[in-house]
Formats: C-alpha cells, sequence, structure tokens
C-alpha cells in the first residue's frame, strides 16, 4: 500500500493541491505503517504536498496551528475515528475534505485578521505619534507593544535600523515620557506599556475575533 501511495503522490494530478494534500494525509494515516508518530508523518505529508505546489508560509502550508485551537485537535480524532480501523479506499471522504478545507479558510482568515488589525493599529499609532511629536521611527517599538505585549531593544534596533546607542536613547525617552516601562535588567530587559500608552491602540490590538465556518449552511 505505501509503494501504491508514493506511486499516487508522483503521479501527474488534476485535482486541486488542497484536496490531494488532505487525501495524502488521509492515505497514509489510514495505512497506520508505524508503531507510533502516524499522524504527525501524515501531516507533515500533507505539508509538503502544500509546499511543493510553492505555497511554503507555515500559515498556508501547515494545519498544524489550526489544531492548536480549542476543540479542533478532538475534531480531528473524532473526523479520523469517522474512517474506522481498516483502510477502505472507497469510503465516502467529504466529511474528511470538508474538515480540512475548514482548516485551510480559518487560517487564512487568522493570517487576514491579524495583518488588519496590525495596520489598523500602526495608523492609530501613526497618529498619536503625530500629535506627540514623537519621530516616526518609534512606531515600530509601540507597535510591538500593542500587538505583541512587549519590545526589546535588539528587535527595535534591527527594525529601524539605528546603532545601540540610538535605540537606547529612544527607548529611555519613550519610558521618561510614561509610553513604555521597562521589566527586568540588561540584557534580559524588555518594556511593556507605560502610564500614557494610548488605551485605543491596546483595545484594538486586543480585540477578540471570531472565525467563520465557511460551510455552516452547507
Amino acid at each position: 500500500m505505501l509503494a501504491e501511495l508514493i506511486a499516487w503522490l508522483n503521479a501527474a494530478d488534476d485535482a486541486h493541491p488542497l484536496i490531494r494534500a488532505a487525501m495524502a494525509h488521509l492515505h497514509l494515516v489510514s495505512i497506520h505503517p508505524w508503531a507510533d508518530g502516524n499522524g504527525r508523518m501524515s501531516r507533515s505529508l500533507q505539508t509538503l504536498l502544500i509546499a511543493r505546489e510553492g505555497v511554503l508560509a507555515p500559515e498556508f502550508s501547515s494545519i498544524e496551528a489550526w489544531l492548536g485551537r480549542p476543540g479542533n485537535t478532538w475534531e480531528y480524532y473524532r473526523e479520523l475515528q469517522r474512517r474506522g480501523a481498516t483502510y477502505r479506499p472507497d469510503q465516502d471522504v467529504s466529511g474528511w475534505i470538508r474538515f480540512n478545507l475548514t482548516a485551510y479558510h480559518q487560517q487564512a482568515q487568522t493570517v487576514q485578521h491579524r495583518m488588519d488589525q496590525s495596520a489598523a493599529v500602526w495608523e492609530l499609532l501613526a497618529g498619536f505619534a503625530s500629535d506627540d511629536g514623537l519621530d516616526e521611527r518609534v512606531i515600530s517599538a509601540l507597535h510591538d507593544v500593542a500587538v505583541g505585549g512587549r519590545v526589546r531593544r535588539t528587535r527595535y534596533e534591527q527594525a529601524e535600523g539605528l546603532t545601540l546607542q540610538q535605540a537606547q536613547r529612544d527607548l529611555r525617552d519613550l519610558v521618561t515620557a510614561g509610553l513604555l516601562a521597562p521589566v527586568g535588567r540588561t540584557r534580559a530587559r524588555y518594556y511593556t506599556e507605560g502610564p500614557r500608552f494610548p488605551g485605543s491602540a491596546l483595545e484594538l490590538a486586543r480585540t477578540p475575533f471570531t472565525l467563520i465556518a465557511p460551510y455552516l449552511n452547507d
């Protein structure tokens, strides 16, 4: 069966790459050739097939991040259990395909939301920096804090192409202005929001996002 699977993987196929990748996953996990690790290897094979089509970004080539969301791993194993303990290549796989297409779709939703949210937070902080008379380059440090909760001097320095002294001075000025608050000492130091950090940016960055089930009404 593995030889047949390998031949199928190497053969030309008109199926959509996402469908083919999902089926490769199902074929390998159903054959179950190893005592352990079949799920991991099958998901890796799925990622490989998508990557072979030129989609290398993990957000779009892998469903691992989506499986890590609450409830999705349980649903994954439930969907596999519906396939039974034996390999049945003639079974109805519509539920499996729907499950995987939902994963791909919601991964794309998540990436799109992050991009839109990040851009909106940046625009808000740019307006704040302009009104407050801040140098435009410090927006990246404020943005990291709003979106990621913290910023390190090394990241800010590299992001803006600054010298060590310039980055240290900028962050020190932001602390003095009450926009950032230092945590830790020396190399371990990072910065979080200070008492004057614009609350609207934090609220926007931390607004919950609800994924849409693309096949809910099908």
